[in-house]
């Protein structure tokens, strides 16, 4: 996936910002792993806060521009 000009997420990182998105949007979501949480911070994607790791407005804004916004029900990797 790639964002603006120079920016790409490989997949794990994506699934940790969708999970970040669906944790944003009240659901229940799957551990989120630490280095891909740090990624996204390093990215500007997520930040960490006292309640853990959240997503950024720039976060939800790479969601949207994928389509792939949080939606009422989590999505199925494979599970």
């Amino acid at each position: 996936m790639k964002l603006g000009v120079s920016v790409s997420l490989s997949p794990s990182l994506l699934v940790a910002l969708q999970n970040l998105g669906h944790k944003k949007a009240g659901l229940e979501v799957d551990w989120i792993n630490i280095s891909d949480a740090r990624a996204l911070t390093d990215l500007g994607l997520a930040e960490r806060t006292r309640s853990g790791w959240v997503i950024t407005p720039a976060g939800m804004s790479a969601l949207q521009a994928l389509g792939v916004a949080p939606s009422k029900s989590p999505p199925d990797h494979g599970r």
